[in-house]
């Protein structure tokens, strides 16, 4: 019974931390993990605990897949030096550097490189906090940094767990033969599940099936290469940016639709869930700890949270100059970026989903039988540092985005513009041959005509106003963009005219509730159609 009683509590805890975070103005993973320690003192609740494995299979895939199906391709292209060098020698140094400090400060090497592992990589979710601060390209180069680097983590935790627990012996060739097993296995893994998810997405027409696929390729590609003791984040990672290439010419509008909406769903549930678990772990970690041992887990907090900002900005600057010094050719002139802006990035290196499940699943025995040693203090501090970073970080961001003067990034709106008016331009020319090859009435043609040429005329008249210095076209565009949303605002209450009219209709019992939900489906499609296109223009 205690599944089910969990499964409501921890859903009401991200229902209720969703609310309370639009009004108190707080970060949602924060509120969460406050949320897990009240809950941590309900004594039914304190025996919970997920078994190590379950941790990282359960939530890692499908969040990680979702961020990878969501990144730009072309821009880790553009930027995939500097996103190998962080995503590699970053982690490395930083799992080093943290490792250093927490054996300073009294953890077995072992341990220490555990908790290094565990809290080197920057999380792809975590960095909701500052989405609305950075240009679009800062956010995505972090954002391809967070889903890159998790798969250096978890094989730097991987050595050191097995090292620890017994099941590795250090060397050389064991590590090297680990990373090269890690990256290439992780690699081909994730390459054959998006091989064959697109085999059979060219055979799926059903939405409902469409999005089982969707569903079941992170934890089919997560699990092939963790069979294989590959990295099973770069396999999901592989897949989801193979698939998110393809997928656009073979699925469907409708499967489309039906998987944005399951996806943020489920993703928002996953995230609120391990935040809300590792609250509850941390109150079984503090029982765990002495009076002694919490003091210095909160010193090894503090220490370790400085320690990830200065090795990042120092690994930031370092790399640049040294990289400036190397390569001289022209183009790299045009990817350098101001000392300001690589401060920024440096203070966004938040931590979060991953280094929850990291410090999750470290084991909790030895192969000797005895318990690991500091499993405890390894998830104090990591959820210390979460906390930390989430809040300290996040509080000083802002400020720091706003010292940093970064030029405004309206790429993707412009890119944008430039596709819309390109396909409805191309649609109208091709207007006039498919109404032929279809036979659509004249009169049909005329009015599909009048639309697209009004949406044009919208299109066009948002660069006008913004950048013709001639006052006419500048209030010629402005009164086209105010009758464009007049008559939106028109269709919409006609909508919600219609909508209150089946459902009289349907309480009168003149139509079944079966017609309503059908009606309403149209009707609320339409309706968000609406309103992304009036937020968009």
């Amino acid at each position: 019974m205690l599944g089910l009683e969990l499964v409501v509590v921890l859903g009401v805890a991200v229902l209720l931390c969703g609310v309370l975070s639009k009004r108190l103005r707080v970060s949602q993973p924060v509120l969460q993990l406050a949320v897990g320690v009240v809950l941590g003192f309900v004594p039914a609740l304190r025996a919970v605990q997920f078994p190590p494995d379950v941790v990282l299979l359960l939530f890692l895939p499908a969040l990680l897949y979702w961020e990878s199906l969501n990144t730009s391709l072309r821009a880790i292209r553009r930027s995939l030096r500097g996103i190998v060098l962080v995503s590699t020698l970053l982690v490395i140094a930083t799992a080093g550097a943290v490792a250093a400090v927490a054996h300073a400060l009294g953890l077995m090497w072992g341990p220490a490189w555990v908790l290094g592992a565990a809290v080197a990589p920057t999380d792809a979710t975590a960095l909701a906090v500052v989405e609305r601060l950075l240009p679009h390209r800062n956010l995505t180069i972090l954002k391809a940094e967070s889903l890159v680097n998790d798969g250096t983590a978890l094989v730097v935790y991987g050595v050191a767990a097995g090292v620890t627990v017994g099941d590795i012996h250090l060397s050389v060739a064991t590590v090297s033969g680990r990373v090269l097993l890690a990256y290439l296995g992780g690699a081909a893994a994730g390459a054959l599940v998006a091989w064959l998810s697109i085999l059979l997405l060219r055979r799926l027409t059903d939405p409902l099936l469409v999005n089982v696929l969707a569903l079941l390729a992170p934890f089919a590609a997560y699990l092939i290469a963790e069979s294989v003791e590959a990295s099973g984040v770069l396999a999901v990672v592989v897949a989801g940016l193979a698939v998110s290439q393809a997928s656009p010419r073979l699925v469907a509008a409708a499967s489309r639709s039906q998987g944005y909406a399951l996806w943020a769903l489920a993703t928002y549930l996953l995230n609120g869930t391990l935040f809300v678990l590792v609250g509850l772990e941390l109150q079984s970690a503090v029982r765990g700890l002495t009076s002694t041992a919490l003091a210095s887990a909160l010193i090894t907090v503090l220490a370790v949270s400085v320690t990830l900002v200065v090795v990042r900005i120092a690994f930031l600057f370092l790399s640049a100059y040294a990289i400036r010094a190397i390569d001289r050719r022209p183009e790299q002139l045009l990817r350098r970026v101001s000392d300001r802006s690589r401060i920024v990035a440096g203070l966004s290196g938040f931590r979060g989903a991953v280094s929850l499940a990291v410090a999750l699943s470290v084991p909790a025995t030895l192969d000797s039988g005895a318990p690991f040693p500091d499993r405890d203090t390894i998830v104090f501090v990591t959820t210390g540092v979460i906390v930390l970073t989430l809040v300290a970080q996040g509080m000083v961001l802002p400020a720091v985005v706003r010292w940093a003067q970064l030029p405004p990034d309206t790429t993707v709106d412009s890119e944008r513009r430039l596709a819309e008016i390109a396909a409805t331009r191309e649609a109208l020319a091709a207007l006039d041959g498919l109404a032929t090859t279809i036979g659509a009435e004249v009169e049909t043609a005329d009015r599909l005509r009048e639309e697209y040429e009004q949406h044009l005329r919208v299109l066009t008249a948002i660069p006008a106003l913004d950048d013709d210095p001639d006052d006419q076209v500048a209030a010629d565009s402005a009164e086209v963009l105010r009758r464009h949303r007049r008559a939106t605002e028109l269709r919409l209450a006609l909508l919600a005219r219609k909508r209150a009219t089946v459902i009289r209709l349907r309480d009168e019992n003149t139509i079944d509730d079966t017609v309503l939900r059908q009606i309403q489906a149209r009707l609320d499609h339409e309706e968000t159609r609406l309103t992304r296109v009036d937020k968009t223009e």
